[in-house]
């Protein structure tokens, strides 16, 4: 009996090696079962988050968006709503008083008002005393009434701020020291003469070569109770220096101009008279000579019928007495007194010109031959 059980108890070796490969073969079984679920499971979920992906970026923030992004249609609605509007669009600001000013005084100027341009410029300079761009057109403005003098002051002050006026410094200097007219004069007193001789002119409007200019005029009116307009024009006339003149070739032509009914320009119908207020007047002893020319309207506006319209100026020859020039009766309409032109002839040639305002001398431009006006 112990025989037997003894036996039977005994397990085969061969018994072990083949239950081992078994369980061998499903460990790899399941483990490659397992792989295989996890495989599919994997490639199944990586779709799905793309889609979600792509679904939730339209909606995400700005800053998450990639740049290539704002190129692509889907984002132009997002642009249009980030536009300004109108009401955040800036506009540019007003003129100040003074660029107002400025504008209104140049443009009075250029219609030969130059009064009233003067009262814009210094309007505005009373805004700004140092002002360049006010000073020039103030300087510029005298230029163009030839009223020298008061221009040189203005330019001098501009001289005197430095390179720190920038262009207006540069013209400043160029006129001080050459005494060279600037650009605004030259257009507004010299463009209405002829070409070929406004191409010839001098700082005094004379031309080159001329033995006789007008070195200064001064205006003053009087306060007459019998007259609307009571005034005497005080004129210098010099000879070059190293001419000789001969008195009984010169000829000085003074002609006043009124308006009618404030658009029209005449050559006036007031009583017009001279006299020299130098001795002898033929430039031998005294440089300058100066001729005193008034112009008189009375209330009544009517003039004298004794003489034409074309002699109511004063034609002033050396040596001749004092006269007075009238006209004939006055064109209907109200006339008030505009101003003068003054030109002086020498040996038949013209030497001179001078004109207040300075657009008579475009409306009526001065001949180069005393025979040929």
């Amino acid at each position: 009996m112990r025989t037997l059980l003894s036996r039977a108890t005994q397990i085969d070796p061969s018994f072990n090696v083949g239950l081992g490969l078994v369980v061998i073969l499903a460990v790899v079984e399941i483990f490659a079962a397992t792989s295989y679920y996890l495989g599919r499971v994997r490639a199944a979920r990586t779709p799905a988050q793309a889609v979600a992906t792509s679904v939730a970026r339209p909606v995400a923030p700005p800053a998450s968006t990639p740049p290539a992004a704002t190129t692509t249609s889907a984002m132009a609605p997002p642009a249009t709503q980030t536009a300004p509007s109108p009401e955040a669009v800036t506009h540019p600001p007003p003129p100040s008083l003074v660029d107002q000013l400025l504008r209104e005084g140049t443009e009075l100027r250029d219609r030969g008002d130059t009064t009233n341009a003067l009262a814009r410029f210094e309007e505005a300079l009373d805004s700004g005393p140092s002002n360049v761009t006010v000073l020039e057109e103030i300087a510029k403005t005298y230029d163009s009434m030839q009223v020298y003098e008061k221009s040189n002051e203005v330019w001098r002050k501009l001289h005197d701020m430095g390179p720190s006026a920038g262009e207006a410094y540069e013209l400043a200097d160029q006129r001080l020291k050459l005494g060279v007219p600037t650009p605004a004069t030259t257009n507004a007193g010299l463009a209405s003469a002829p070409l070929d001789a406004a191409s010839h002119r001098d700082v005094g409007g004379n031309p080159e070569g001329s033995v006789m200019g007008i070195t200064e005029v001064k205006a003053a009116e009087t306060s007459d109770p019998d007259a609307e307009t009571n005034l005497a024009l005080q004129i210098g006339i010099k000879k070059q220096s190293g001419a000789t003149i001969d008195h009984t070739k010169v000829k000085i032509l003074v002609e006043f101009y009124d308006t009618v009914d404030d658009k029209d320009v005449k050559l006036t119908d007031a009583d017009v008279n001279y006299e020299w207020l130098t001795p002898r007047h033929d430039w031998a002893d005294a440089n300058p000579e100066i001729l005193l020319v008034s112009y008189l309207r009375p209330k009544t506006g009517v003039g004298s019928p004794e003489s034409s319209l074309s002699e109511a100026a004063a034609t002033i020859r050396p040596g001749q007495k004092s006269r007075g020039a009238k006209s004939s009766a006055p064109d209907a309409g109200k006339r008030k007194y505009l101003g003068y032109r003054i030109r002086i002839y020498y040996d038949d040639k013209l030497q001179a010109v001078q004109a207040e305002p300075s657009r008579l001398l475009q409306l009526f431009p001065a001949a180069e031959t005393s025979s040929a006006q």
